[in-house]
C-alpha cells in the first residue's frame, strides 16, 4: 500500500476553547508533514457537538492549552461516553500530544487559583495544582531531554542522536507526577512545577508536555514520529517515512539553543 492509499484523521480537541498561546500550529505540522508525503489527511474537530464515535475514529489527537474558565466548560462536556472513548483510544495506544491544559484534562484533577477542583479523566496519573494569584507563572523558553524510554529509543533511531525539544512554557499550575513516566528532563527552564526538574509526562503514545511554542514547528520529528505511529497502528504495517528538508526548523533550533547557552551533542542532526 502507498502513501496515497493512506489516510490519517487528526482529533482536534475543542479548537475554540482550548487553542491558547498557537497550540493550533501542532495541527497544522501534522497534517503538513503528512500531505507533503502524499498521505490523505482529515482534521476532525472533536468539541460540544461530537459524538463518541467521532473520537473512536481518529488516528491522532492534538488537545492545546486553555484559561481554566474554558476547562471548565470541556470538562463538563467531555463525560460519560466520550470520556470513555478517550479513554479507550489513549489506552488502545493512539498518538497524540497535550499541551498545557490538556494534561490537566486528562490528569487526575486541577485546582484552580480560585474556584473548585476541577476533576480530570485519570487517563495520566498526575495533579496540578495552581498555588494561588501571587505565586509567579512558570514562563520562559523550555529545552528539555526526552527520557521517557520508549519514546527516547524511537526518537534516536529516527533523528541519530539523543532526542531535545525546545519550547515555551507559560502556566500557573504546578503538575506532580504519580505513577506514570514523565516526558523528560528539564535542561533549560522550570517545566512541571521548579521543583524535581521534570516536564511533562508520557503514557502509551501520549505526549504531554507545557511546551507551548507551538511544540512540533520547533521539533518535526515529533510530528513525524505521531504520523508514523498513527499510520502503523492504523494498517498494522512497517512505516518509513520518507524524508523532508528541515534546514530551516533545524537552523532555529541551533540558534535557540545558541541564545540559551545550552550546548548539545550533535543537534543539528535531525533527519528521519
Amino acid at each position: 500500500m502507498n502513501s496515497g492509499e493512506m489516510s490519517i484523521t487528526i482529533g482536534w480537541l475543542y479548537p475554540k476553547l482550548m487553542s491558547t498561546y498557537g497550540d493550533r500550529g501542532n495541527v497544522i505540522t501534522i497534517e503538513r508533514r503528512a500531505q507533503w508525503r502524499g498521505y490523505n489527511v482529515t482534521v476532525l474537530p472533536l468539541d460540544q457537538n461530537s459524538t463518541a464515535d467521532e473520537i473512536k475514529s481518529v488516528d491522532v489527537i492534538v488537545g492545546g492549552g486553555a484559561q481554566d474558565r474554558q476547562q471548565e466548560i470541556v470538562m463538563r462536556d467531555l463525560q460519560g461516553a466520550k470520556a470513555e472513548a478517550m479513554r479507550d483510544k489513549i489506552e488502545n495506544g493512539t498518538p497524540g500530544v497535550f499541551t498545557c491544559g490538556s494534561p490537566q484534562l486528562l490528569g487526575n484533577y486541577y485546582e484552580p487559583a480560585f474556584g473548585q477542583r476541577i476533576e480530570g479523566l485519570g487517563i495520566l496519573d498526575l495533579v496540578s495544582i495552581h498555588p494561588g494569584e501571587n505565586t509567579k507563572r512558570c514562563i520562559g523558553n523550555l529545552v528539555i531531554e526526552v527520557t521517557a524510554s520508549r519514546l527516547a529509543q524511537e526518537l534516536e533511531a529516527m533523528i541519530g542522536t539523543k532526542p531535545y525539544l525546545v519550547g515555551f512554557e507559560n502556566h500557573g499550575g504546578r503538575t506532580k507526577l504519580g505513577k506514570v513516566e514523565a516526558l523528560g528532563r528539564v535542561v533549560y527552564g522550570l517545566g512541571n512545577n521548579g521543583e524535581d526538574g521534570t516536564e511533562g509526562a508520557f503514557y502509551q503514545n501520549a505526549i504531554a508536555t507545557y511546551s507551548h511554542g507551538p511544540l512540533l514547528p520547533k521539533n518535526p520529528f515529533v510530528a513525524d514520529w505521531l504520523i508514523q505511529t498513527a499510520l502503523r497502528l492504523k494498517y498494522q504495517q512497517e512505516i518509513k517515512l520518507t524524508t523532508l528538508d528541515d534546514t530551516l526548523a533545524t537552523q532555529g533550533r541551533e540558534a535557540m539553543f545558541k541564545k540559551l547557552k545550552v550546548n548539545l551533542p550533535n543537534i543539528a542532526n535531525t533527519k528521519v
